[in-house]
């Protein structure tokens, strides 16, 4: 017996019955020789870690401000570390595979944008500009991401379930307690319950770290939170965080679903409603989206209408438009925000320009 068929032994031993089984995975697009040692989940988490190289540039990728000075803001990558440790935790307690369960939160947003959700919008304008019938969402990126970029566009050949769980983890604005409604996800009940906590975790792990980050550079004062909610939640960011994992366990365990108590759930949801009225509409961040749809924008319509550009940038210019546009749209949302940046000063400002 090899140390794979072992660990897969412990696992249908241990895990819930509802958990998913490295052995019984669906599989992989390209049919590979199995792991002597690794689990077919713990090979996903690898390849995500070692061989994406776009995992690597989210370390250059913000969250929420565009440009921070600060330097104990949180990034993409950050945030991703922090939706796997909360995620993992939460499989952890509730005997789901942990494996799993890491391998999506690890390559959740490896097709975010620069520049945030800001960047996201903006490219999904500029891109509709040449493709009227397309669209660009970070979660689909993610998984064409880790399917036809990476490895020179041989993809990472991930399982099933690690890809699944990739591309049905956003939410959007909805409520938590739609979130924990599997039938809101994209395919609905086709992702696996360690998908469905990767998209739980997301959602606990960014409105607190967001709420940090406002209250690190100032943005915010603790006295400008809403007393019931502090209360609900607790004071500080270890307690709100803990709360809420701790309130997803305690009404989980054994079942094949997701649940929260009444209370944790609208806190939780007043606490997303604050953020965006109170922070993500400000008039600062306003101003930034509109940098950023600046530079986005011309960007792409440099390399649409630029062949030398898109050839130094992309190494080849396609004749067809709607590829000229795709490779466009995956090379602009591979871009970290400082090259992002720097490629704009370059095509668009005088050379004497300072930086």
């Amino acid at each position: 017996m090899t140390i794979r068929e072992r660990l897969e032994e412990i696992e249908q031993q241990t895990l819930s019955p509802h958990a998913a089984l490295s052995a019984d995975s669906v599989g992989r697009e390209v049919a590979e020789a199995a792991c002597l040692v690794r689990t077919a989940y713990q090979r996903d988490r690898d390849r995500v870690i070692h061989l994406c190289r776009a995992f690597r540039r989210l370390a250059y990728k913000t969250q929420v401000f565009i440009s921070p000075t600060e330097d104990h803001l949180h990034t993409r990558l950050s945030h991703t570390l922090e939706v796997s440790q909360v995620a993992r935790t939460i499989a952890k307690a509730l005997r789901l595979n942990e494996d799993l369960t890491e391998a999506i939160a690890l390559g959740h947003d490896v097709g975010h944008t620069p520049f945030g959700h800001s960047g996201e919008a903006a490219l999904d304008e500029a891109y509709r500009g040449y493709e009227p019938e397309g669209s660009f969402k970070h979660q689909e990126h993610s998984l064409r991401v880790v399917d036809c970029i990476e490895r020179d566009a041989a993809g990472l050949n991930l399982t099933w379930e690690t890809r699944q769980g990739i591309v049905q983890h956003s939410k959007g604005q909805a409520n938590l307690a739609q979130v924990l409604d599997a039938g809101v996800l994209a395919g609905g009940s086709q992702n696996t319950l360690e998908g469905l906590v990767v998209s739980v975790a997301d959602r606990i792990a960014y409105v607190n770290h967001d709420l940090d980050d406002c209250l690190r550079v100032g943005l915010l004062q603790p006295d400008d939170l809403p007393a019931g909610l502090v209360g609900r939640l607790g004071e500080d960011h270890s307690t709100r965080v803990g709360t809420m994992v701790e309130d997803i366990i305690a009404h989980s365990i054994d079942l094949p679903r997701l649940a929260m108590s009444t209370a944790v759930v609208e806190a939780a949801d007043e606490l997303k409603t604050f953020l965006f009225e109170s922070v993500y509409e400000r008039e600062e961040l306003v101003e930034d989206r509109e940098k950023v749809r600046g530079i986005i924008g011309n960007l792409f319509t440099l390399y649409m209408d630029n062949d030398d550009a898109l050839m130094e940038a992309c190494g080849r210019v396609p004749c067809d438009g709607s590829a000229r546009s795709r490779l466009v749209c995956d090379y602009i949302a591979g871009m970290t925000d400082r090259f992002a940046a720097n490629q704009y000063v370059k095509h668009f400002l005088p050379s004497s320009f300072p930086t």
